[in-house]
């Protein structure tokens, strides 16, 4: 990508763009380029200074990982989103480390965190959008905390699937249980026993070559309420 796109795509994406001293946007376009990450490549391993990511194409998920290896999903990034909290040098308040994967073949356009933070302490508008950005997210957050800590495993295994199936456009859930586990926070033993309850009941048929297909969405979220 030449900076003249480059340019095009920050004028639409960062508010304070205009208001950048020339020497500044040069910084900016000279610290930015494009990468593509292929599937299941790690994008952002815990508190490194990345960058901002550009979502181009392709998915983002954003997850905490244990000491013990598990995982919890908190959000994915999908085409037009930004990721600040890649940019640990810009927000010195977020002490946790996330970590980022992507889920897809993803095209992203990353700015250098040094030049992002460099603006940021200069550009009060800079720090105030690097700032807003992470907080827009924190809703996104409590909601998975919500389900984690307040919610049965029925109520929030069929808000996952729902929620998978509508990003789909299916009725079916192409992940293993493995992997549902991993993006929920659970077991594996603990998803599958629920998947076989959620059969039993006609609500869904599970098979390892078609995976996950639910037959009655309607009572399923009825779950959820």
């Amino acid at each position: 990508m030449d900076k003249q796109h480059l340019n095009e795509l920050f004028e639409t994406t960062f508010p304070f763009w205009p208001k950048m001293s020339p020497e500044h946007k040069e910084t900016f376009l000279r610290s930015s380029y494009y990468v593509h990450f292929d599937k299941g490549t790690n994008v952002h391993d815990g508190g490194e200074c990345t960058g901002v990511i550009f979502i181009r194409s392709g998915t983002l998920r954003l997850y905490l990982l244990s000491e013990e290896g598990k995982e919890i999903t908190l959000y994915r990034l999908f085409p037009g989103d930004l990721c600040i909290l890649s940019a640990s040098c810009v927000l010195e308040t977020i002490t946790f480390d996330v970590h980022i994967d992507a889920e897809e073949n993803s095209d992203c356009v990353i700015v250098g965190g040094c030049a992002f933070e460099d603006v940021a302490r200069k550009l009060p508008e800079a720090k105030i959008f690097a700032l807003e950005s992470a907080v827009s997210r924190f809703s996104d957050v409590m909601w998975v905390m919500q389900q984690i800590l307040f919610m049965s495993m029925d109520k929030r295994l069929a808000i996952f699937l729902l929620d998978e199936c509508a990003q789909s456009g299916t009725d079916t859930v192409k992940l293993t249980h493995e992997q549902i586990a991993k993006y929920m926070g659970s077991a594996r033993e603990v998803v599958t026993r629920m998947l076989k309850y959620f059969a039993a009941e006609g609500l869904i048929t599970a098979s390892r070559s078609e995976g996950i297909r639910i037959l009655d969405k309607k009572r399923l979220r009825a779950l959820t309420l």
